[in-house]
């Protein structure tokens, strides 16, 4: 069968690795891609500037001339109301296609997404499992029983639930990661990115792992589970060989989780690899031992949340147990061993007094780490924090409708009744302030004061904070921005490249001075283990 992913904004890996699965099944698999720029739904967005490079039309091209027997998309709430438009036409091109919707936000709300028309299939949770078996189905015209951790309806339009399966513990019988999917669209040279593990210990209230971990009928095996560090070193060992990148990111939700492992891997990652890399980790996963051993090893740099720096107010509504202490603790290790500290704050927590952020204020003019990316809190479907704000009044009935529904995923808008307004004045002084923070002497730090910022009128605040950032970034050569500007600079080239009939290279160029060639299709061999319910 042919088989086509939709993807926006950048490189997605649940797709990478789905799409192998599919390959090794002997279906022909396609990408459409939405660079989506200038809304990429994660960093950037400037709505008149998003109009005039919309690529949807460039999306839907690919669809008709791929003619997909399946469609298969991975939704965030950002992301999902774009791609139930996509679904829609799809269907209306080709009106035998089944469509296949799994990610974060259908895994939270499965059967209002289930009701919608364009959607056939939705699978809940991880899909390594559910995925091939709905495919093999779509093949043969046989859904004569249920799928684990999918829905669809029946002939007579009930709704048939397979069982909820217990996460894949062994990792390293998954196929590695199908990157040739992307080639054309992300430039791999620049920035590879991987994963080395599933899962996070936290239940942190905001993050979809609040609920995720929680979505098997009955506990079965580890939430937090490791590849073995072979397993990954060949996944790497072919990356250097076929793109040689320039930078590697660990996506893993805490990287420094297991010491034993984690020295392991990266004696071995050094001494074969030896590309610099970046991770997320957690300040409690780490001390002295970890702080050399990432720095040898080639870490220049590491995110961390620390979202809040009141830490009674994170223990009781957030669920995060650290402290104010281990903060300070891990500024001090990374600036030891010269690896930069990317600190995440959050603004809008519901509950927290806005004297949290002064207290992060003077922390950070104490302990300034090397740069601080603010967010402003989102209530996301299914997870704890979404419930918070509907009991504080910060989320009416129907804005929970709203985000459910994925029409809304920024509730700190002027469209927001429910939000205070001189709230999000002090709150957008404080940003500002956080951003130019680690870039200033120690006496300016602790003279820079967001009052006086927060008499300046909203639009020049969120100006000053976009330009503050990107101006910074690119002062310090940061890697990040430049990627970021490169990924931008090609994607605005080729766009226009398009429109006048021009030919444009593909975003990656093969190290190995091959074009992208496909494996020959084997079946997968899926353990009894990977489909037990316990």
């Amino acid at each position: 069968m042919r088989v086509t992913f939709v993807a926006v904004g950048w490189e997605q890996l649940s797709v990478s690795l789905l799409s192998a699965m599919a390959k090794r099944r002997g279906h022909e698999v396609s990408l459409a891609y939405s660079v989506s720029l200038f809304n990429d739904r994660s960093h950037l967005n400037i709505p008149g500037l998003s109009r005039i490079f919309d690529d949807r039309q460039d999306v839907m091209a690919a669809i008709q001339r791929q003619r997909p027997d399946v469609i298969a998309f991975s939704a965030l709430s950002a992301n999902y109301q774009w791609m139930l438009g996509i679904a829609a036409e799809s269907k209306a091109l080709f009106p035998r296609v089944k469509t296949v919707f799994g990610g974060v936000h259908p895994s939270a709300v499965p059967q209002r997404v289930l009701a919608r028309p364009q959607v056939d299939y939705v699978c809940v949770g991880e899909g390594d499992v559910a995925f091939p078996m709905i495919l093999d189905a779509i093949e043969k015209g046989d859904f004569a029983g249920p799928i684990p951790n999918t829905r669809y309806l029946s002939p007579t339009g009930a709704t048939v639930r397979g069982p909820q399966a217990g996460f894949v513990q062994d990792l390293d019988a998954l196929p590695a990661y199908d990157k040739e999917l992307w080639e054309e669209h992300i430039p791999l040279g620049d920035y590879y990115i991987t994963m080395a593990s599933r899962g996070c210990p936290y239940r942190c209230t905001f993050c979809f792992n609040n609920f995720f971990a929680q979505l098997p009928d009955k506990r079965s095996g580890r939430y937090v589970r490791q590849r073995s560090p072979e397993h990954i070193m060949g996944e790497l060992r072919l990356a250097k060989r076929r793109y040689n990148p320039r930078m590697i990111e660990f996506f893993d939700d805490v990287f420094t989780l297991d010491k034993k492992w984690l020295k392991s891997f990266l004696d071995a990652y050094k001494d074969e690899i030896n590309i610099p890399f970046q991770c997320f980790t957690h300040v409690n996963y780490i001390d002295d031992d970890v702080g050399r051993w990432l720095s040898e090893a080639g870490c220049f740099a590491s995110q961390i949340g620390v979202q809040s720096l009141d830490d009674e107010y994170k223990r009781k509504t957030v669920k995060r147990y650290e402290r104010t202490a281990d903060v300070e603790k891990t500024v001090k290790i990374f600036r030891k061993y010269k690896i930069r500290a990317k600190f995440d704050h959050m603004f809008g927590l519901p509950g927290e007094d806005i004297e949290a952020q002064e207290a992060a204020r003077k922390f950070y003019a104490d302990h300034p780490p090397y740069s601080i990316q603010t967010y402003w809190t989102n209530f996301f479907p299914g997870t704890q924090m979404m419930r918070q704000a509907q009991d504080l009044g910060l989320l009416s009935a129907e804005g929970a409708q709203r985000l459910n529904e994925g029409l809304d995923y920024d509730v700190y808008t002027n469209n927001n009744k429910h939000i205070d307004r001189q709230k999000i004045r002090a709150y957008k002084a404080y940003e500002i302030t956080f951003k130019l923070m680690p870039h200033l002497p120690k006496w300016m730090r602790r003279r820079l004061n967001p009052q006086a910022i927060r008499k300046w009128p909203a639009p020049v605040c969120t100006l000053v904070s976009f330009m503050s950032d990107v101006c910074v970034g690119l002062m310090k050569l940061s890697p990040d921005h430049i990627l970021y500007a490169r990924y931008y600079l090609y994607h605005i080239r080729k766009f226009c490249c398009k429109r006048l009939g021009w030919p444009v290279r593909p975003a990656t160029k093969r190290a190995d001075g091959q074009r992208a060639v496909h494996a020959p299709p084997k079946r997968d061999n899926v353990s009894p283990e990977m489909l037990a319910v316990k």
